[in-house]
C-alpha cells in the first residue's frame, strides 16, 4: 500500500496536561468524524516520514483547538515527541460526501470560470471564516479573488474536469 495518499486533517501543536493529550490545529472540513472515538488516524513525522496509525479515544474542542486523546498514549513525555507531527487520514478512508459537497483537495487548483465563460483563474486557497467558506481565486494576472461559497454564486462543481462555473454578483469583483 505504497501508493496511498495522505490527506492532512491536523496538526499537532503541543500536549495538553500530564495524560497524554496533545493539542491539534483541525485542518479538515469534518473535525468531528475525524476525531471521533474509536476513529483511526495516521500521525506523521514530517521530517523523516515516519508514521504511526493511532485510535483516537476521544476529542474536545477548546479555543478552537481539539484535545486529543490517542489510545494508549498516556504520558505528557511521549506525547511531547509529537510536537509538530501530522495528522493524516487515507484518501481511501474518505466518506462519502454528499451531493454539492467537496473536500478541500478536490477544490484547490480547479479553473473557475464564469458563466459567460470568462476565465477568472485558479482555486489556491480555501478560507473558512464562518458561515460559508471562501475561495480565494488566483488570476493569472491581477489580484486575487475571493468567491463567496454559496449557491447564488458557485452554479456547478465539476472536480473530474477541475472547472468552477460561478456567477459573479455584483461587488465582488
Amino acid at each position: 500500500m505504497m501508493d496511498t495518499e495522505w490527506l492532512l486533517v491536523g496538526k499537532i501543536v503541543n500536549t495538553h496536561g500530564i495524560r497524554g493529550e496533545i493539542k491539534v490545529v483541525s485542518q479538515t472540513d469534518f473535525p468531528e468524524e475525524r476525531f471521533a472515538q474509536g476513529n483511526e488516524l495516521v500521525m506523521e513525522n514530517p521530517e523523516t516520514g515516519q508514521r504511526i496509525t493511532v485510535v483516537i479515544q476521544g476529542a474536545r474542542l477548546h479555543k478552537n483547538m481539539y484535545i486529543v486523546k490517542i489510545k494508549d498514549l498516556d504520558d505528557i513525555n511521549v506525547a511531547e515527541k509529537y510536537k509538530g507531527w501530522s495528522l493524516k487520514v487515507s484518501k481511501d478512508d474518505l466518506g462519502e460526501l454528499d451531493e454539492g459537497e467537496y473536500y478541500h483537495y478536490e477544490i484547490i487548483g480547479c479553473k473557475v470560470v464564469t458563466e459567460e465563460g470568462e476565465e477568472l483563474g485558479a482555486v489556491t486557497e480555501i478560507l473558512v471564516p464562518g458561515a460559508n467558506d471562501v475561495w480565494v481565486v488566483q488570476p493569472a494576472k491581477g489580484k486575487q479573488l475571493l468567491i463567496p461559497v454559496i449557491d447564488e454564486v458557485v452554479l456547478d462543481v465539476d472536480v473530474e474536469s477541475k472547472k468552477i462555473i460561478v456567477r459573479l454578483m455584483e461587488g465582488l469583483i
